[in-house]
């Protein structure tokens, strides 16, 4: 059996005296106590040593890819040509299914060849005499600032770290510049009240106030480049009847100062959104919630190895340790569920919608991470592949949904029935026709059904014995008046 051995010095191949002391896995590292010992289990057959740092550093890479490099597949060909039918002992199981693939080399990797590994790099110095050891401790420094080096230049973790630090920024941002209007407003409140409630606009309040400083200067400014028409005619008029306080110049003064620090972190705040929109637009579906899915992630190859259920809990961390703590039940949605989209549904689809753009997050963030098309189109990920999302269809449409009345009644109706209008009440009620102004035959008709309901109504009255009583005594007295 052929031992490959990977060193920073180059590529050894050993061959294995006596393959009986694998089958101790326990006791072979004892065998490699010594140089003299090591001698005797594996010998050195062929070393093919790197010229420099960056060929060392090119096979290193292919290695921990599990990848095969020229200067191992040089090696390799040189032992298929001598000893084609040995078997071939490999540290990685993936280099070793490559080398099978290639070069049709049988190849084994276990536990015990692990340990054989261990003792061969233990006394690799005295079984490859030909490398001083002085030399041998440069090269393995001087790989190893090399391979950290080039991890560091081509990790997929760097634009991952510029947009999480972004999106961090925006947060903070939004959370400072909320206290900072919210306490412009209080403030110049104090002075002119009414203007709090007719300007709505954070940007337009602290441009306002910058402009008008005391209010009584109203009736001279010109408004027209930050306010409309009508909000200008609304806060001139509010300055004249305002109910608020006098304030000193140098109250306004430092009310100014603060609206310049709410203008310039809005524009900062604008600008870093676009250029954090560009930066994602290019390596995540939706720049924004795909930028928070990351910041909580902390990184996009973490996000595509991520089922959908974990996108689904992203960001529940609080809720679910203090439900842990209070024994509750823990929540089920966390980031995705409070988006704003997802908010204008009914209560009773958040859910679903949630768990649904879960999955196709998750879709897009592995096709986004590790597809090779660069392109940062929006497309539809189901149904058909080729036509372009439609997000009109996932907007919530407020649609009134009117009552039928002409729905109640199951039997077939001539005409439209009369809609009851408040206007209706005061009107004269219809007249209803006399047997005179309806036609003769209507006026037949309405009798022979009055004149059928009556012979009706005296069938179904029942016979009381006291009327039978009468018409026996009757029937006596007329008897009686017929004898005399």
């Amino acid at each position: 059996m052929l031992v490959l051995f990977e060193s920073p010095a180059g590529y050894a191949v050993f061959k294995l005296l006596d393959e009986k002391k694998l089958a101790k896995v326990e006791d072979l590292y004892e065998n490699f106590s010594t140089p003299e010992a090591a001698s005797q289990v594996v010998k050195l057959k062929q070393f093919e040593k790197f010229e420099d740092t960056t060929e060392a550093l090119a096979a290193a890479t292919a290695l921990i890819e599990g990848k095969m490099g020229k200067g191992l597949k040089k090696v390799l060909k040189k032992i298929v040509a001598k000893d084609a039918h040995a078997e071939l002992a490999v540290a990685d199981a993936r280099l070793g299914n490559v080398i099978k693939d290639k070069l049709n080399l049988q190849c084994v990797h276990n536990s015990a060849i692990q340990e054989l590994m261990r003792g061969i790099r233990a006394q690799f110095e005295s079984l490859a005499p030909g490398i001083p050891s002085k030399e041998l401790t440069a090269m393995t420094l001087g790989l190893a600032h090399s391979l950290s080096r080039y991890k560091l230049k081509f990790s997929p973790d760097k634009v991952d770290t510029m947009i999480v630090q972004a999106i961090s920024l925006l947060d903070d941002l939004d959370k400072e510049l909320n206290n900072y209007i919210m306490r412009c407003r209080e403030w110049y409140g104090w002075h002119f009240p009414e203007m709090g409630k007719i300007v709505q606009d954070n940007l337009a309040f602290a441009k306002t106030v910058k402009l008008l400083g005391d209010k009584t200067n109203s009736a001279t400014m010109d408004f027209s480049s930050i306010l409309t028409e009508d909000l200008e005619e609304q806060v001139k008029a509010a300055a004249e009847i305002s109910m608020g306080t006098e304030v000193s110049t140098e109250d306004i003064e430092n009310i100014t100062y603060l609206c310049d620090q709410v203008i310039e972190m809005t524009e900062y705040r604008t600008q870093l959104y676009d250029y954090l929109k560009n930066r994602m637009q290019a390596i995540g579906p939706k720049p924004v919630g795909a930028c928070r899915c990351q910041t909580h992630c902390t990184c996009r190859l973490t996000d595509e190895l991520g089922q959908a259920s974990c996108f689904n809990s992203t960001n529940r961390g609080k809720a679910l340790f203090r439900a842990l703590k209070a024994r509750k039940d823990t929540p089920k949605y966390g980031l995705i569920y409070h988006a704003s989209l997802v908010g204008q549904s009914n209560a009773k689809n958040k859910g679903k919608i949630a768990r649904m753009l879960a999955a196709k997050c998750s879709l897009a963030v592995r096709y986004d991470a590790l597809g090779e098309d660069g392109s940062a189109e929006s497309r539809a990920i189901s149904g058909t592949g080729k036509g372009r999302a439609k997000f009109d269809k996932y907007r919530n449409k407020s649609e009134v949904i009117q009552y039928d009345a002409s729905m109640d009644s199951t039997l077939p109706s001539g005409g439209k029935k009369r809609k009851f209008n408040d206007d209706d009440e005061g009107a004269a009620p219809k007249k209803i026709k006399t047997a005179e102004e309806e036609g003769p035959d209507e006026a037949t008709i309405k009798a022979e059904e009055e004149s059928g309901m009556a012979e009706e109504e005296t069938k179904q009255e029942p016979t009381t014995p006291s009327s039978e009583k009468k018409k026996k005594k009757k029937k006596k007295k007329e008897k009686q008046e017929e004898e005399a």
